[in-house]
């Protein structure tokens, strides 16, 4: 499908030609066709590319001048072109003949009938009743006079034309602004004297290197008519990539503006205007325009059919496919899933939602996670509501799961994990079970129960722990039972504190938890469950159940104290294994360090076995 483009030159051409009538469309094609509900879809809702009508944009719009007659009051001449007869006549009637072609009038502001104001350039302009905006009459030439037209919001512009009621200027320039007069860029000059007017060559060819840049020429003078000229500048003509216009992010910008400035720079003389004495360069020189236009369209880029105005009464689009600002320039809010972009005849380009599941009413664009998607979804999900998370709230934040007999987007579709705050060893649950995770020796989903073998105690760090299977009495007393237990135990005895020195002293260290005992003839035999090593002699110990051999008349001192059910530091030598009635374990004896553990030590333990690797001990 051609561009709408492509047709604007031939059409603004027949529009100028023909000096269309100054209503609201300057194209009677485009009011002639027959508008669907909704130009931006089609009639099964899909989004399609949509632009406002073609219209004059100057029609009825103020117009500043700097120069206007009337004030005070003066008289002007307007000479009208001689017939071939004239031309021919002889040099002693040439007194006469100027008196038989010059008309002159009064401009003044106070009366409406001979005032000459801005208003008249862009009134609806009738040919049977000319209306025309005239300047002061000048005698000193160059005189710049600028005429500066603000159209409301910003226009892609087609064309900029201006009919003349005095003789074309001999050299004028055309400037547009996009920021509304802040700055200002040349559209197009004209002059007799390109290089010494302008400093620009004369017709210079435009590439694509240039498109953006003005040129200066000469063709408005190819005739000199007195009255009734037409100068009309196309923004588009003779610009190589104007059959592409769509894809031409340089031009789309080239034809945009928000105002535009005519400046005249010199008049167009009739050979006397060194004559300053003269009658004629009193009242004839001025510039006098009867018809302003400004072809185009408000500039929408493809996602609005027309422009309307707001609350503030700003002329602004009447933005669809989920767009927003004046210039439907943007994706309105949560709409960011993909970048936003111009409609083209191909494709309308309409923004797309986040998808958030309901669960969020903000998000954000991503380029990296778009990209990646294959430029499919890059939208990020901001604020998820109703216990959700990540990217899409497509999952349960930590603390919650999800309950698989409600849909993802269900407002309760998370459910909170409950863990019980001493069972569980986290907050945070399976996200498909609810499974909380538990300590040792408890279960159940939320961790809240002994688990079958196992029996409630009173701590907080280890809430469940092993029945005790046979323990032991207070009968630890054996025969062999030393009569001095402080003499025996003397070695074992002492201050509890963990130093270096102790650690490098023994073979082994580990973290015990002692589960049952039962006596075997002089030893009594335990249970244990080995929980962390730190430190082992010359055979390996792992983690897990294994045997701790102690003497009866060892527990008889307390020698080591052992107890089941807890768990203890053990600090011990392997030639004491040597002794032990039974293969395998391990054997404690009094000069063993067995010390019910503290949870700060397993730091400390762990420093002591780095300084041991590193040669320490």
């Amino acid at each position: 499908m051609l561009s709408v483009w492509r047709l604007w030159v031939p059409l603004v051409t027949a529009v100028l030609l023909g000096r269309a009538a100054r209503g609201g469309y300057g194209l009677s094609m485009f009011a002639a066709q027959s508008s669907p509900p909704d130009p931006c879809y089609d009639e099964n809702g899909t989004p399609r590319r949509c632009i406002p009508d073609f219209v004059n944009s100057a029609f009825g719009k103020d117009v500043r001048v700097s120069s206007t007659c009337g004030s005070p009051a003066a008289r002007y001449c307007v000479a009208a072109e001689k017939g071939p007869e004239e031309e021919e006549a002889e040099e002693e009637e040439e007194e006469e003949e100027e008196e038989r072609t010059r008309e002159c009038h009064t401009c003044d502001a106070e009366d409406p009938k001979k005032a000459h104001p801005p208003a008249y350039l862009t009134d609806l302009n009738n040919p049977h009743n000319l209306t025309c905006w005239r300047s002061e009459n000048f005698v000193q030439f160059p005189h710049n006079v600028t005429l500066t037209l603000s159209l409301g919001k910003k226009f892609e512009v087609t064309y900029v034309s201006l009919q003349f009621c005095s003789p074309r200027p001999e050299s004028m320039a055309i400037f547009k602004s996009m920021d509304y007069g802040k700055s200002w860029v040349p559209f197009q000059f004209y002059s007799t004297q390109c290089k010494k007017m302008f400093g620009r060559q004369n017709k210079a060819s435009i590439t694509k290197q240039n498109e953006q840049e003005a040129i200066c020429t000469d063709s408005h003078t190819d005739r000199h008519p007195l009255t009734g000229g037409l100068i009309a500048f196309s923004t588009l003509d003779g610009r190589p990539s104007a059959h592409d216009f769509d894809n031409s992010p340089v031009l789309q910008d080239w034809v945009t503006a928000t105002d535009v400035k005519v400046t005249f720079s010199r008049l167009h003389t009739l050979g006397d205007e060194n004559e300053d004495d003269s009658e004629l360069a009193r009242d004839s020189y001025f510039y006098a325009v009867s018809d302003l236009q400004v072809g185009g369209r408000c500039k929408c880029n493809g996602h609005a059919s027309k422009c309307v105005r707001d609350r503030d009464g700003n002329l602004v689009c009447e933005c669809k496919h989920h767009t927003a600002g004046p210039e439907c320039d943007r994706c309105k809010p949560f709409h960011y899933d993909r970048p936003w972009q111009r409609a083209t005849a191909r494709e309308a380009n309409d923004c797309v939602a986040c998808h958030c599941n309901l669960h969020a009413r903000r998000c954000r664009f991503n380029m990296e996670l778009y990209k990646l998607s294959g430029r499919r979804s890059g939208g990020v999900c901001l604020n998820c509501r109703h216990n959700t998370a990540g990217r899409h709230c497509h999952y349960c934040k930590e603390g919650y799961y999800r309950d698989m007999t409600k849909a993802i987007s269900h407002r309760r579709a998370c459910k909170a994990c409950d863990c019980h705050p001493v069972g569980a060893a986290g907050k945070t649950c399976n996200q498909t079970t609810g499974q909380c995770p538990c300590k040792d020796g408890v279960t159940g989903i939320t961790c809240n129960r002994c688990a079958k073998g196992y029996q409630q105690s009173r701590s907080p760090i280890a809430p469940c722990i092993k029945i005790p299977v046979a323990s032991p009495t207070v009968s630890y007393s054996s025969p062999d039972e030393p009569s001095d237990c402080d003499s025996y135990c003397k070695t074992s005895k002492g201050k509890l504190k963990i130093t270096m020195k102790k650690y490098c002293k023994k073979d082994f260290a580990v973290q015990a938890h002692v589960l049952k005992g039962e006596k075997a003839g002089e030893w009594w035999r335990f249970t244990v469950n080995l929980i962390s090593v730190y430190k082992q002699g010359e055979r390996r110990l792992r983690r897990g159940d294994t045997l701790l051999w102690v003497r009866a008349k060892d527990l008889a001192c307390r020698c080591p104290k052992i107890k089941p059910g807890r768990k203890y530091l053990l600090l011990g030598s392997d030639d004491e294994e040597e002794r032990a009635p039974g293969p395998g374990g391990l054997v404690a004896d009094r000069s063993s360090l067995l010390i019910p553990w503290k949870d700060l030590w397993g730091r400390r333990l762990r420093k002591f076995q780095q300084r041991d690797k590193r040669g320490k001990c």
